[in-house]
């Protein structure tokens, strides 16, 4: 294998996150951001589930009762959800009582070939896990 193979299948299966509280941040996903359950497993105080992010990527919730809420530290920076509108949608977490970090605005990445517009906003969910809000017409 060369150094540009891929490993198959391509892009993000899910991303998993940690919940003190699982029933708030489960309905928190599922309520505010529309997030949609398919699987779900355990028994209280261990439960999982996988909530479709709208296009067959997931996030994934482990149930933690006893473990301090994150810190901005913690091995994942972020994760990102692509959204159509993201000032709509920070009114919606906004509303559910959600750290907003960064309003939405517009950013233009110096990238290369060319420049990426887009627009992105911040929040800390639940359980204080960073969420960014995305909106790109390239990737």
């Amino acid at each position: 294998m060369g150094s540009n193979a891929t490993i198959g299948g391509g892009g993000f299966h899910h991303v998993a996150i940690r919940a003190r509280d699982f029933d708030a941040s489960v309905a928190f996903y599922k309520d505010v951001l529309g997030f949609v359950e398919r699987i779900a497993w355990g028994e209280a105080g261990k439960r999982a589930i996988m909530l479709d992010t709208g296009d067959g990527n997931y996030l994934e919730v482990f149930e933690r009762p006893g473990q301090e809420r994150a810190s901005q530290e913690a091995a994942i920076l972020h994760f990102a959800l692509r959204t159509d509108d993201p000032d709509a949608v920070v009114e919606r977490v906004r509303e559910a009582g959600m750290n907003v970090t960064v309003e939405p605005r517009d950013v233009e990445i110096a990238s290369r070939p060319q420049v990426t517009p887009v627009r992105l906003a911040f929040f800390e969910g639940p359980d204080g896990e960073v969420v960014e809000l995305f909106k790109n017409e390239r990737t």
